[in-house]
């Protein structure tokens, strides 16, 4: 059944509005995805701070060039989906990597960083960066190292200190 003009105009509504907040844009070919993986692809979506919309090409067109991005969706082929990377830039490209490799029918067209349009190739260079938390945790534990280190140092010298006086006194113990 097809749309009445009011629903057209909230979808281009939702779609203008989840340009403007997204981080990083991927457009994901869906054509023979079953139901149940689109739904699986939906609910990691929630997850991970991404949204995931599926519209008209010249709907997403449209919104695309509302929010000031020059996107022409009609060129691209298949079923046309969008995954919103809302929180981070690599959570939506991350997403449609992994959905991607379980089901060999969604397929990644491109996508936008920074309001740059960038090839499928990109998006999965960008789905293969570790995410902003595990690089937090990869920093601390790089500035951790050190005080480690000199921690283990200065129990090095206060244990070799407490053998000697040990020595020490078992010597005159003996003697």
């Amino acid at each position: 059944m097809a749309k009445s003009r009011s629903q057209k105009s909230v979808e281009l509504e939702q779609l203008t509005s989840a340009f403007k907040k997204a981080k990083a844009i991927v457009f994901v070919d869906y054509k023979g995805v079953t139901v149940k993986n689109v739904a699986k692809l939906r609910r990691g979506a929630e997850k991970v701070g991404v949204e995931y919309i599926v519209a008209k090409k010249t709907l997403v067109t449209l919104a695309a060039k509302q929010a000031g991005y020059d996107v022409d969706a009609k060129s691209m082929n298949g079923n046309l989906g969008v995954a919103f990377g809302l929180d981070d830039e690599i959570s939506a490209a991350q997403l449609v990597a992994a959905i991607g490799k379980e089901v060999e029918a969604i397929k990644i067209l491109g996508g936008m960083l920074e309001g740059r349009m960038i090839d499928a190739e990109s998006v999965k260079a960008l789905a293969s960066l570790p995410s902003k938390q595990q690089l937090l945790g990869q920093l601390a534990s790089v500035l951790n190292a050190p005080l480690t280190g000199m921690a283990s140092a200065l129990a090095g010298v206060t244990r070799g200190l407490v053998t000697a006086l040990h020595a020490l006194e078992e010597q005159k113990a003996k003697a």
